[in-house]
């Protein structure tokens, strides 16, 4: 076998959107087929060396880093079919979640739910959990129907909740672990409109009528600007049209001056002077007034994200989120923490996904953010003590520090996922840094 690896600096680096992870890969490839996919992971494994494929790099952690085997996905994209009857899409699963939406829109189709980005993969997005907010749907897995899996042996395995059952029940957030997924069937449904509803809110108000302002939305988060008492809720509902959407120059103002180009000055300046972080949130949090439009789904789940930042986000019982965004008031205000970033609420149904953050259990989730460049451990350490507290499970692709120890003790089927990793890559294949402290050896 070739083993040689030859010198780190002499390989081309990848990074992550955040440049929060690097990797220098031995050999990058990007197969355009199942069956090329399907060589490269053979290759590897005659060669010794270790596979991962990596999305658009908009996961915090190194969850998709290697030295080994780098696989991409620009060429392994594009729907691949479009079942009307079945209600279903399948697509190659390099596809970025923008193209997905805009090829079903085009056909009059839809998601039922999205995240509030459409820049990753499909594949990426599944394997580490993104979600929007809902009452009754939320994460991207939770809408997969099939999914076609290449192994550590270079087969290949199709999985549904009727072929293969157990691997489906853990594949749709599956970290990269059991295999590289080649191929994603969705549920779609006829596309609809959306009815957005955005307006500031005191933050004792949000936090009171929480559990009533998630039970009357089909949608519902917010925002809560750390230093102030101010919060920006937004609220979809499903409606019979007509479509109004944001007229383009109110979209531009809110969208890209006030929450992509001002507030990225806003960083900068809380950055290089963190004493004006505390009145620049009090002036952030009442920048953007209430506004109401009605769209088609993604145009109304997602919206541009430019400032970089990084971010770790939570997934706590839904009955503790209150209390645990509370004690992440109070610690802030009782610091010498200075938080330029909203924290950002949002919730989800329980669902039958084995390491889904929102398995077994309504959840709710807290997600922290800070400004790329800007020390975050002390705020993030600090958080993370809350939210274990409350039995929190981290997002798979944002910052955390919780091993397998941490993890098998909040996920109740981690032993399950445990023994499909064992059965279906005992020699590690797919593994990494990141997973070996998640998953555990």
């Amino acid at each position: 076998m070739n083993t040689s690896r030859g010198s780190d600096s002499t390989r081309p680096t990848w990074r992550n959107w955040a440049g929060s992870a690097t990797a220098r890969p031995l050999r990058t490839v990007a197969p355009s087929t199942t069956d090329a996919l399907a060589e490269v992971v053979r290759r590897a494994a005659e060669d010794g060396l270790p596979v991962k494929a990596v999305g658009t790099g908009h996961s915090f952690t190194s969850v998709a880093t290697t030295d080994g085997v780098l696989i991409r996905p620009e060429r392994l994209s594009g729907v691949r079919e479009i079942d009307r009857v079945a209600g279903t899409v399948t697509v190659a699963a390099g596809t970025p979640l923008l193209q997905l939406n805009q090829v079903l829109a085009g056909a009059g189709l839809s998601l039922t739910n999205m995240g509030d980005i459409m820049e990753q993969t499909v594949s990426g997005a599944a394997s580490t959990g993104t979600h929007g907010t809902g009452r009754d749907s939320a994460s991207i897995a939770a809408q997969i129907e099939g999914l076609e899996l290449v192994l550590a042996d270079g087969s290949v395995l199709r999985c549904s909740r009727k072929e293969n059952a157990d691997v489906f029940a853990a594949a749709r957030v599956g970290l990269g672990a059991l295999g590289v997924i080649s191929e994603i069937t969705f549920a779609i449904e006829p596309v609809f409109l959306l009815s957005a509803r955005e307006e500031p809110m005191p933050y004792d108000r949000v936090t009171a009528e929480f559990e009533q302002l998630v039970a009357e939305n089909e949608h519902f988060e917010f925002y809560w600007f750390p230093h102030t008492d101010n919060c920006n809720t937004k609220r979809n509902n499903r409606s019979l049209g007509p479509a109004v959407p944001l007229p383009r120059v109110r979209g531009w103002v809110d969208d890209e001056l006030l929450s992509n180009g001002v507030f990225q000055a806003a960083c900068s300046l809380g950055k290089a002077v963190p004493a004006t972080v505390p009145a620049i949130a009090r002036v952030s949090s009442r920048a953007l007034s209430a506004r109401t439009y009605t769209d088609i789904p993604y145009k109304v789940f997602t919206s541009p994200r430019r400032v970089r930042f990084l971010e770790m986000e939570y997934a706590v019982p839904r009955e503790a989120a209150m209390a645990a965004l509370g004690e992440l008031k109070t610690m802030t205000e009782r610091s010498d923490l200075r938080i330029g970033f909203p924290v950002e609420v949002r919730t989800a149904p329980a669902d039958d996904i084995a390491l889904s953050t929102a398995s077994g259990r309504e959840t709710a989730y807290i997600a922290m953010h800070v400004y790329r460049g800007t020390p975050y451990r002390a705020y993030f350490t600090a958080a993370e003590r809350i939210m274990t507290a409350h039995g929190g499970r981290p997002h798979w692709g944002k910052l955390h520090s919780r091993d397998a120890e941490y993890l098998a003790g909040v996920y109740p089927r981690f032993g399950e996922f445990a023994a499909l990793r064992d059965r279906l890559d005992p020699g590690r294949l797919f593994s990494n840094g990141y997973l070996r402290r998640v998953l555990g050896d």
